[in-house]
């Protein structure tokens, strides 16, 4: 494995560098899909006869393949992480959309009520009530689009933009170093399983009302754990 960090000076990057520059373009776009998503679910829940049609659209545009993408988009943005980022934010939200629409909907109509009871408008009751009820489902659905950005970013490269751990690939085969590829692959996976566990952390801190382990909480007639909802007082707090 000699010359596993020796980086290309071709990529004007260090290995740590590449790293940062590779995370960049993979998680900004899905906090873009993020913002995006959050208002889009919302209009799905409220108006049930929309979530079909945005479904719809949202798979038709992930059904386009990146290199496609990329290539309709590179007249406008040029060899740019922008024209890496934009299809990568629009991929996310087939993955978001849904997540948060199921979660928001799986809150117990009751602790809906209770919400509205209390003087919760819609806007309040969606941000502190539905939402946070819907964290685990939403960061299940942010812990799939993110480890799917980590991957597609590498594609960026053949677009000549620079920055990612996928030029280490080309540059394997220009400089005929496999060690190069070897690293941009070992890489790319230890980030997409260390940000997926990051994620999970933030979930359990998102929600310590969730029971931690296969022994607590209320079980269904399989025997599985059910979710727990938070009381209302916790969601506002």
């Amino acid at each position: 494995m000699s010359g596993f960090f020796d980086i290309p000076s071709d990529l004007q990057h260090s290995w740590l560098g590449l790293i940062g520059l590779h995370l960049r373009e993979a998680l900004l776009p899905v906090l873009a899909g993020l913002a995006a998503a959050l208002p889009l679910a919302q209009l799905c829940v409220r108006f049930r006869w929309l979530y079909v049609p945005v479904l719809g659209v949202t798979t038709v545009l992930y059904a386009i393949p990146s290199l496609a993408f990329f290539v309709v988009l590179i007249d406008y943005t040029g060899q740019s992480e922008l024209t890496v980022m934009i299809p990568l934010a629009v991929y996310s939200l087939v993955v978001l959309v849904p997540a948060i629409v199921e979660g928001v909907r799986s809150v117990p109509q009751e602790t809906l009520a209770a919400a509205s009871a209390m003087g919760f408008g819609p806007v309040r009751r969606y941000l502190q009530v539905q939402l946070p009820i819907a964290v685990p489902a939403i960061v299940a659905g942010l812990r799939v689009a993110t480890v799917s950005s980590i991957s597609l970013v590498s594609v960026g490269t053949l677009i000549g933009n620079q920055g990612a751990l996928g030029n280490l690939l080309a540059d394997a085969m220009f400089y005929h170093r496999p060690v190069l590829a070897v690293n941009s692959v070992v890489t790319t996976a230890v980030l997409a399983m260390l940000v997926d566990a990051a994620l999970v952390l933030v979930r359990l801190l998102l929600t310590p009302w969730m029971p931690r382990g296969a022994g607590g909480g209320p079980r269904s007639a399989t025997g599985r754990p059910e979710p727990v909802a938070p009381a209302l007082e916790d969601t506002v707090r």
